[in-house]
Formats: structure tokens, C-alpha cells, sequence
């Protein structure tokens, strides 16, 4: 069942003044163009932008609810997920599961879907994905995630929270798995350290001076030590940064560089690996995830 709060329509949304109600306004109207004018589904639409959307309900922002129906009842349908295409036009059904997961249960939170039965239908076909490292792979890694493909660290950061969103018994061999899969990696690039950190808090004290150490002069962090600051990097490092001792200064830095790169649209520029290239999938996804670090340490 879908729950609609009563939240303005997209006709009515008001001209945003925050630098987080500019970046809702910017995906209110871009979440729902995909399906419209591509006649399927994506995961950086219909899965980060719209997990995006549905965080910012559950946060008491004001989202129009018929800029996330499309993405609902998509969600409502698992069977039908591994029929995905990414931007660059081919299919990873481990992203995929793990992207419109983490967004039903999003949605579920925000109390826009009320039926659990096809958050743990869903959940069942992502643990049967896992690796038996206790990852969740990604088919080529190569180098630094990026924000529509993630990476095997923030896949599986993921896809465990998700299983822990669903039924922490019922799941509980796959969720030891994956923490020690993690507790055993030695990440170097920023956004693995990062999705390291998000998963384990106990090892936030150690991985903290890594952080601290590539943060760049201008406040947000590339790919790796010493490379140019990138949103998509910044915005993953300023979420781990969260309740951690220390991280208070390079949390206020992260989100002035956030504040300084967001477009007058609300966007920002995407975040490809390698850097400088255009994506609309990861143009949608780095606006998706430089949101929720805005909302986050608000």
C-alpha cells in the first residue's frame, strides 16, 4: 500500500531559499523525467535521486508526492528490477538490487509504503547476491567508485544497511559477513575509507586522520590523497564524518565546499571517474547523494 502524506504538488512548489530546497526542487523535477521520456527505470533516478526525495520526507522536507509515484510503483514491483539499464546502457543486477532496496526501505521509512512483505521479497533476492567473501561485487573495479556505480565498499555498506532496515535476525549471517569482509579491507581511495568508516563506527578513530589528511584546501575531498576535490567524494566523506570527535572542522569545510560548487538549479557538476567527463547518470546521482550530506549535517 502507498501512503501519500499531504505534500505539495509539483505544480505548487514553492521557489526554494535553502541550498537543500533548491537541490529537492532540482530532483523533484529530474526523478521523474527518466521514466517519462525513456519508458523505463534507472538507478540513478529511480534509485538514488529518489531515495534522496524519500529521505527528505522522512526529514520533514516538502516533496510534491507525485514526483516519487512512478519510482513508488517501480519499487512496489522487485520482479521487475533486474530489467534495469544503467546510463552507459548495460545492466548490473547486484547495483541494481542494492539501489532499489536501500530506496524501498527509504520509502518505507518516510511512510510512504506501508506493506513490508515487498521490502523482505526484496531483501531475500539481495542477500541471495551476495558474494561469498561477504561483499557485494562490483563486475569491474578497476578504480575509484563513482556516485551511480558505487563500488564494492559503499555496495556493500548498502546492501547491508538495507538488511538491517528489513530484519536483523532473519539476516544476521549476511549482515557478520559483510562486517567482516570490511573490518578486513585496507581501503586507500577516499570513498572506500569513507564507506568503511559509515559501516564500522569502531573504526572511526583510525580512519579518521586518513580523512583528515586528504581533505583538500578548499574544503572537500578527491578520489585519493592530494587530488583535486570532487562532490560526490565530499559529500560521502562529510556523511561518515557524522558523530565523530574531530570531524567537527572538516565537516563545517566539507559543506562549505558542497554550499560553493551547488549550480543556481540546485545541482552540481557530476562527479565520473575519470574526472571531467559528462554523465547525466552521475550528474543525478551526485546531486542525490550531495543532498543528503546537506541534510544530514544541517
Amino acid at each position: 500500500m502507498i501512503r501519500w502524506l499531504p505534500f505539495l504538488t509539483m505544480a505548487s512548489f514553492a521557489l526554494a531559499q535553502t541550498p537543500e530546497e533548491r537541490a529537492i526542487g532540482y530532483l523533484v523535477r529530474e526523478v521523474p523525467r527518466w521514466s517519462a521520456e525513456k519508458g523505463c527505470f534507472s538507478c540513478h533516478n529511480n534509485g538514488d535521486g529518489a531515495r534522496a526525495l524519500f529521505t527528505a520526507m522522512r526529514m520533514k522536507y516538502k516533496v510534491p508526492g507525485e514526483s516519487l509515484a512512478d519510482s513508488t510503483r517501480w519499487l512496489l514491483d522487485p520482479a521487475e528490477w533486474d530489467q534495469i539499464k544503467n546510463g552507459s546502457g548495460s545492466s548490473d543486477k547486484v547495483l541494481a538490487r542494492a539501489q532499489f532496496t536501500a530506496t524501498l526501505a527509504e520509502a518505507v521509512a518516510a511512510g510512504v509504503v506501508s506493506d513490508r512483505r515487498v521490502l523482505l521479497y526484496a531483501a531475500d533476492a539481495l542477500a541471495a547476491l551476495q558474494d561469498p567473501s561477504g561483499a557485494w561485487r562490483q563486475p569491474i573495479e578497476e578504480q575509484a567508485g563513482a556516485p551511480a556505480t558505487w563500488g564494492s565498499y559503499l555496495l556493500t555498506y548498502m546492501a547491508r544497511g538495507s538488511l538491517e532496515a528489513v530484519d536483523t535476525r532473519r539476516f544476521g549471517t549476511q549482515i557478520r559477513k559483510a562486517n567482516v569482509w570490511l573490518a578486513a579491507q585496507q581501503p586507500s581511495y577516499v570513498l572506500d575509507i569513507a564507506a568503511r568508516m559509515l559501516a564500522l563506527p569502531e573504526t572511526r578513530k583510525d580512519s579518521l586522520a586518513l580523512l583528515l589528511s586528504a581533505q583538500t584546501s578548499d574544503g572537500g575531498w578527491g578520489p585519493r590523497r592530494n587530488a583535486p576535490a570532487e562532490v560526490f567524494d565530499t559529500a560521502v566523506a562529510v556523511l561518515a564524518l557524522r558523530g565523530v570527535a574531530g570531524g567537527e572542522v572538516a565537516i563545517a569545510r566539507g559543506r562549505a565546499y558542497l554550499l560553493r560548487t551547488q549550480e543556481p538549479e540546485g545541482d552540481w557538476p557530476e562527479t565520473t571517474r575519470p574526472t571531467g567527463a559528462q554523465s547525466y547518470a552521475e550528474h543525478i546521482s551526485t546531486a542525490a547523494w550531495a543532498l543528503q550530506a546537506l541534510m544530514a549535517t544541517k
